[in-house]
Order: structure tokens, then sequence, then C-alpha cells
């Protein structure tokens, strides 16, 4: 926000008044500005039109006009009014828009005058009711205020702008002492209170002084209301109570708020009104302190390339907060520079007023120049470059393709390659160069094949990313039928080319595309293949030639040889050069093998080309049915009650025939002749063409049991097939319901109530076996867990415990010979024995050092003596083993003859030859030097 300079604002308000006092006197000479003479009018309207009932439409309220000027004679203006009750008529006379319409209250609205070439102009208009003047009671004797009235109406004729008052007058009521009529003052027009914004002050600012005119006879209190006094924004305006000046207490922001309506109350000292409120409005005046502002710092245009000189670009816009209907707001636009500046520097213009940008030279050209930067600057002032405040955006033109230039192939001929019978090969390529845009329609190529290619065999696509053309296979070529083709292919864009673009003559190329010749595979003429024969057809029948022939007629002749491919029944084979189909086995219509009457089988032909190329033929059989499958019985079993019940009791029968109609049903079902006892108690009654009853005959009664019938069943062949065939037919006591029971369908099985029980108890038995069979194995299985073997000694390296599950009365129950375990009275026994164990860890080696004997402890009863001393013999000796083992003893007594072990002694003494532990591996090795090293230690 702009303020003004710092000096007293009444020095700047008088400067300014000067300024525009010598701008008006040079008014006539300068030329003709369009718009309206003044921003602001007030119109006065007499009461007595404002608010008579008889006012109609287009009634003209005042005989003051607003003023306008165009320039042009005015032709085609038009005024447009915010307010739809009151409207301006051209020669700028006030009118009654609607019946009924009265001003009780000050109107202001605003007034746009439109021209014929778009442009518009603004005013506010105030329309306020006054009084007019009334002779006074007894004459036409007025006071010296109302007899100046004319005067300054006079004074003031034409102008529509009135200048606040420095003091405003409460209207009152005055009448005379003596009584009698009194006369009631009208209330004056009071004119709006014009402030500057940005005002520097200094605040507070008076504005106006306000009283009344009883103010001489008693004590007057002053006071505003409405908003920016007592409502927000609050103080911005406040009146010295006994004395009625009213000030600003700050400055002013026209773009915050434009104007103020307030309302002066004048009351006495207990708070009375003495005088009826009036209003006040304050306008802020605009100044300069606002620069344009674009809605966009970047405007994005384009132009299509060719475009012709004054071709709509873009528009631009800024928006000014000041006042648009005074210079201050008027904004005009203006081109600073253009980049690049090809082809010349000033390739577009802009309206000054409107901020359109059109082309004014020709020579847009894509591919030469594709993008424009224009500063453009805004300035208000109406663009006045002393005074105006500017502002600057940048505006991106970019020049749009066209297809002006049409594809260009890059050779007149392009050549190709296909090998015959394949498809979806690309034989050859086609590029082409296209100036215009990359990936656009303009710049897309589209190929068309014009000429030598009758039959479609080739396509055209095109690369989406390299927009060269490819020549595709489609359809499968022949080298015996074609060897080469001649193609001509033209190429043009996906978009038409511009207006008063010629095609090149370098959009058209001849495509050669040579057939390369393959060695083709043999084909079967009639694939698949189909005969017909009658089933049952012996080994050894020719059946037909199934023959293939090589499509390679211009090579040299080839040889084809034939084989057997897939013959699930095994029932055919081929020639291997003829192709001769011959039977190996009898054809059989109702093998598993045949599907509907029809057998398969194919056969492989293989030319002696290089390399070789093979075909595949099917080869279907369609097999005529005979009558060769006799019909069987169905069902094979069946149940019936012994009593013979005429409506339910029998049961019915089919038959079953592999072959088909006519050699199948109707079936014939007959009882044999032999044995008699067939026809005596059984009877088949015939049901339809396919089913028969079998029952009992009536009054015939037969023990339960399972009876066999034999039934005779012939099909309607030519000559027909018969069967016999045995049904088995449980006959048994049946319930209400005509079921079997329980115990006559096992009577009927023929087993008696003995067997029965004879079987049960046998089941009995068998699972009680089993039953103890399995506690034996599981009681053998826990005393085999119980009750550990022993290991080999010589293999086992761990102490060994012998477990007992036995406790008797010791080895003296026993028949032991004890004599084993009684330590003799001397060792010569021992050592004249033969060579052997003695002990389950002593080594077998002889002769061996034996234990000295020790003296015979008299009582052994120290166990912990008894242990210590058995180990340090057992340490001492030198034919143990070296590794702890477990001395077994078997005998637990009262006594024993032997002595103490701890009798015996061993000696250290006396050379030992310890060589033999190097025979134990190395663990014992290192035993074995320490041993035989003592005599050093």
């Amino acid at each position: 926000m702009r303020t003004l300079p710092a000096a007293p604002l009444l020095s700047a308000l008088v400067f300014l008044a000067t300024i525009w006092e010598t701008k008006g006197a040079q008014a006539s000479k300068d030329p003709c500005q369009p718009g309206f003479a003044q921003s602001f009018y007030s119109v006065s309207v007499s009461r007595d039109v404002a608010q008579g009932q008889h006012i109609t439409k287009d009634t003209t309220v005042s005989s003051q006009k607003v003023r306008f000027d165009d320039c042009m004679g005015n032709e085609g203006l038009t005024f447009q009014s915010s307010e739809p009750a009151f409207g301006v008529r051209t020669d700028g006379s006030i009118f009654i828009r609607q019946d009924g319409t009265s001003l009780v209250e000050p109107v202001q609205f605003k007034l746009t005058a439109r021209g014929p070439n778009t442009h518009v102009w603004e005013t506010v208009l105030q329309l306020a009711p006054i009084d007019p003047p009334e002779p006074r009671e007894g004459g036409n004797e007025v006071t010296e205020e109302e007899a100046k009235v004319p005067e300054m109406k006079e004074k003031k004729k034409g102008e529509e702008l009135r200048a606040p008052p420095t003091v405003i007058m409460f209207p009152g009521s005055r009448g005379h002492r003596s009584g009698g009529l009194h006369r009631q003052k009208r209330d004056w027009v009071i004119p709006p209170v014009n402030v500057p914004e940005n005002s520097r002050g200094p605040f507070p600012q008076m504005l106006v002084s306000i009283r009344s005119d009883q103010d001489r006879d008693i004590s007057i209190r002053y006071s505003i209301t409405g908003m920016g006094a007592d409502q927000p924004p609050n103080e911005v305006f406040n009146i010295d109570p006994v004395a009625g000046k009213m000030y600003v207490t700050k400055p002013l922001d026209r773009e915050m708020r434009s104007s103020y309506h307030l309302r002066a109350h004048a009351v006495d000292m207990n708070g009375n009104q003495v005088e009826n409120p009036i209003d006040l409005y304050i306008y802020v005046i605009d100044m300069n302190d606002n620069r344009p502002e674009f809605r966009n710092q970047v405007y994005n245009g384009s132009v299509d390339e060719g475009s012709k000189p004054g071709t709509y670009v873009m528009h631009v816009s800024a928006f000014d907060a000041d006042d648009n209907t005074t210079a201050n707001g008027m904004v005009r636009y203006r081109i600073l520079s253009q980049m690049p500046h090809n082809p010349i520097p000033n390739m577009f213009t802009i309206n000054s007023e409107t901020g359109d940008i059109v082309s004014v030279a020709a020579g847009l050209d894509r591919e030469t120049v594709s993008q424009y930067t224009l500063i453009v600057q805004a300035t208000d002032m109406e663009g006045n470059l002393n005074f105006g405040l500017s502002n600057t955006a940048t505006a991106l033109i970019t020049v749009t393709d066209i297809n002006d230039n049409p594809p260009r192939l890059t050779n007149r001929t392009f050549s190709g390659e296909v090998p015959e019978n394949r498809v979806g090969l690309v034989v050859a390529n086609l590029t082409v160069k296209d100036a215009d845009q990359p990936h656009s329609p303009n710049w897309n190529a589209v190929y068309r094949i014009i000429s030598g290619d009758p039959s479609n065999h080739f396509s055209m696509r095109t690369d989406p990313v390299s927009n060269d053309g490819m020549v595709t296979v489609v359809k499968p070529v022949d080298y015996e039928m074609n060897r080469a083709f001649m193609l001509t292919v033209v190429v043009s864009n996906q978009a038409h080319l511009a207006s008063g673009i010629q095609s090149s003559l370098q959009s058209t190329a001849g495509v050669t595309i040579s057939v390369q010749d393959i060695n083709e595979p043999p084909y079967f003429p009639t694939n698949p293949k189909s005969i017909r024969f009658e089933e049952g057809v012996p080994a050894g029948t020719s059946l037909t030639t199934f023959s293939a022939t090589d499509p390679d007629r211009l090579q040299m002749q080839q040889i084809i040889r034939y084989t057997k491919l897939n013959d699930p029944a095994l029932w055919l084979s081929i020639n291997r050069t003829s192709g001769q189909i011959v039977t190996i086995a009898t054809l059989d219509r109702e093998s598993t093998y045949v599907k509907n009457n029809v057998y398969e089988a194919t056969f492989l032909a293989i030319d002696s080309g290089s390399p070789p190329a093979s075909a595949t033929g099917t080869l279907q059989i369609y097999l005529n049915d005979i009558n060769d499958n006799p019909p069987a019985l169905v069902p094979r079993e069946a149940q019936l009650c012994e009593r013979v019940n005429r409506n339910t009791n029998g049961v019915n029968i089919t038959a079953a025939d592999a072959d088909t109609d006519p050699n199948a049903g109707p079936f014939v079902f007959e009882l044999p002749n032999y044995p008699p006892s067939i026809r005596r108690n059984w009877t088949i009654s015939r049901i339809s063409g396919d089913y028969a009853r079998l029952g009992l005959r009536y009054q015939v009664y037969l023990e339960s049991g399972v009876y066999e019938v034999p039934i005779v069943v012939s099909d309607s062949g030519n000559p027909p097939l018969s069967n016999r065939s045995v049904i088995k037919v449980k006959v048994c006591p049946c319930d209400r319901n005509g079921d079997c029971t329980t115990l006559g369908a096992v009577a009927a099985a023929g087993l008696g109530t003995g067997a029965i029980i004879s079987i049960l108890v046998c089941i009995i038995i068998l699972l009680c076996m089993v039953l103890l069979f399995v506690v034996w194995m599981k009681r053998r299985e826990r005393e085999r867990q119980t009750k550990q073997l022993l290991i080999d000694p010589e293999d086992d390296v761990r102490d060994n415990i012998l477990k007992y599950d036995e406790e008797g009365g010791g080895e003296e129950d026993q028949d032991y010979d004890l004599s084993q375990l009684q330590q003799p009275d001397s060792l010569e026994h021992i050592i004249s024995k033969p060579p052997g164990v003695r002990r389950v860890d002593e080594r077998p080696i002889v002769p061996e050092s034996q234990y000295p004997i020790r003296h015979v402890l008299p009582h052994p009863g120290d166990i912990g003596d008894f242990i210590h001393e058995g180990l340090r013999a057992a340490d001492n000796d030198p034919t143990a083993p070296p590794y702890d083992s477990l001395l077994v003893f078997d005998y637990e007594g009262s006594g024993s003859t032997a002595g103490s072990v701890s009798s015996l002694n061993s000696s250290s003494s006396g050379d030992q030859d310890y060589d033999y532990l190097n025979d134990w591996g190395p663990r014992f090795k290192k035993l074995a030097d320490m041993y035989g090293g003592g005599d050093e230690d």
C-alpha cells in the first residue's frame, strides 16, 4: 500500500485541487478522452417525486443528467444499472424502470457504459431525496438560510459532485412562540465525505463538524454509530461529543474498504434525542498504490505453424486492486521482448487494453523455431510509464506442428527374401524420413501395397519407434507357384497433408521379394481318409492304399517312405514304398479301441529330401456290425419269496448284447426242456422286447435255498445267436413287505443253525489265539529288554554289569560244580595246566607272569581294604590288559574256602617285555614306551 509524501494533508489536497483545475482548464484544448465526466454522481430527487404514488414506469426523477462521451458521437452506446429500479437513458437522464418505486433513503448503485467496440466504462451514481421549499405560515416570508438556498442551487447548477460542507447541521423544528401551526423543516441531503486513502496524518484528522441549531439553548452531546465507529472495524472514526467534530483516527485503505455508512446522533444531557439521526457516507478516495498483478507468472499459448498474420494466439490478464473507474486501475499491456528473433523480432503484438496476443507476421515454422518466449508488461495509469506502476509476466508460445512435410522414402527400391511356406516373417524394411514432429499423427507413417500382390501374401506394418515400414508375410508363398514378387509400396501420414502441400515423388518405392525353395514335406491328398468295412475282416485283407504326394515338383524326384505311427489295436500294417494297408488281425467292432464304430490309425510319410520332411496322415475305418456276439443274461443273481404272490413275486430279467441293431434286441427268453424240473417249477413271461419276468409257478413251494435256473436267450440277428445262461435265484421266507428275513437269508444260503454256531465258535477261538500270541510276544519283548546280553570282553572297553532276575537260596541250592570257584592250595596244577583262559580279561599268551602268592588275611572284613588291594594287584599285573575290566563273581554264599584276594601279591621286580603293547595300536604304543623306559627313569 502506497502513502502520500510526508506533507500536511491540507496542503496536499490544495495542491491536487490546483492540478485538477489546471487540467480541467486545459480539457478543452486536449484531445477528447472517452468516458464519464465524473467518477461519482450525487443527484437530488424531490421527495414529492420520490414518494409520490402517481409515479409510473419511465418517469424522469431529476433534471440532472449523467454526462458521458465516447468521442465517437455516442453511437450504439448503452447504459446498464446495477439497481433494477432505476436506469439511465442514452442522453444521460435518470428514469424509473418499475411501477410503484419510491425513494425513501439515499440509493447508490453502479452505472456501466458499453460502446459498440466492447469498451466498458463505469461510474457511481447516488440518488438522495430532498424536500422542496414551502411558504412560511402567514406569508411567503423565509429565513435568511432559506433565502440562500435558491442562490446556492443556481450557483451549483450543472454540478453533479458536491463537496462536503465544513459544518453539517441537524435538521430541526422551529415555530412561533405564540402558538399556532408549526413548520416541519425538511431533511437535508448530506453529500458524501471523501477521504483519500493512505493519508499520513497527523491523526486524528478532522473530517467534518456536526452541530444542531438547538445547541444555543441546551447542552447537546454528539455521537456516531455504524461500521468504523462502534462496529468492526471499530474506532476508525470518532467524534467530539461536545464540539461535534468527527475525526478519522488512522490511514484508510480503499482496497480493504471503499466506503463507510455512519449515523450521527444528537441527545441532551439526559440522553433524550434532540434531533433525528442523519446518515453520513464516507468514501475513500483511491490512490495509485497497487501494481498490476498478473494472474499467472507464466502463460502458455500455441499457434499453428504457417498461420496467417492476425491469428489469435493467447490471452494474458493482470488485475489492479486500485479503482478501475480511475486511471489508477486502468491497465495497459505491451510486449517488451521476444526470443528468438527469427524470422523477425516482432512476430506478435498484444492488444493494450484486452491483453490478447496475435501474430502480426508470416513465417511461423515449427521446424525452424518451435517456441517463442515473450516478456509482457502491464502498466496502470492507462499505460503511462512516467506515473504508472508496472509488472511483467512471461508468455510461452508453442508453434504447433501441422503436416506440411510429406514422408520421403530413403530409397527408390528395396529387396528381401522369404522362404516358402513361412508366415509372420519380416522380409524387408523400408526406411522413411519426415521433418514433422516425431511420434505425432503428422509424423507417423502409413504404408500400403498398391500393386504386385494380388493374392495378399504380404502386409505392411509400421515400427512405432523407428517409423520404418516392415513387409510381413501373412500368407504362405509357394516357390513352385511364384518365384518372386514385385511390390509397389506408397507411404503417407496418419494425418492429411496441410492445405497446399503436395505429396513427394519419394513417397513411392518398389520392393522385390525373392522366394527361397525349401524341401516341403509330402502331404496326403485326403486327410483324414475314411473307408468302410464289415467287422470280422480276416488278417491279410488289403484295405486301401494310403499314399502321399511330394509338392517339390521342381526338385529332383524324391522317394517317399511310409511307416506306421499309431495303431492302438495292432490290426494294420503299411507297405513301406506303396502305402498299401493290410490287416494283420481280425477287425472287431466291439473292441475298446473302436469309438463310435470308427477305428483310427495314423501313418507317417517321409521324403528323401535334405533335410527329410514328413507328414502325418489319419486313416478312419468305419466298421459295420455283424451278429457275432450272443446275448448275455442280466442279472445273474436274484431273490424270490418262497410263497408265490401273483402280483409281486418274480424277477425282471433282460439281456446285454455287444452288437447293435438289428443284431441285438428284441430278445427271446426260454426255459430249457432239460431238466424237466425247470419248466415244472419256473415260468417266464414276456414284458417287452428286451425284458421278461422269471417266477415260480403258482402253488409251487420251494424250500429256502439257492437254485440255479438255466435260461436260453436269443437275439434278433440273421441268423440269430443264442446263449444258455444260468441265473442263481435265492428263495427265502419273506416278511410282509416282501423282503427276505435275516434268518431266512442265511438259511437260503444253505447253512443250518448248527453250522452257523460252529462258524461263530471258530471265529471266537481264532480271536483268542491271536490275543494270546500278542500277549506272549509282548512278554518276550519285555524280557529281552530287561536282561541284556554280555558283550565279548575283548571287544568291549567299558565296565560290564551282569543283572540277575532270579533270587534263591544261593549257589548251594543249585546243581553247580562249586569246586571250580574254590581257591586252590597251590598253583602247580595251574602252571602245568594246558594253555587256556583262566580269566575273562586275561590275554591268551603263554608263558605268562603269574601273580605271586600272598599270605591269606585271617579276617578280610573291611570291604574297602579288599577293593584297594585288588586294584593294587591288578595295576601291578603285567599280564592284565591296559584298561579297566570287570572281574565276574558268580558265587555268593555263607563262606568260601578260598583265601582273601588281598593275599595275592605282585612284584614289579624283574624285567618285563612290553613290546606286545605295540600290537594293540597307536594308543598303547606310547604306554609301551613309558613302561619300557622304567629302568632309565
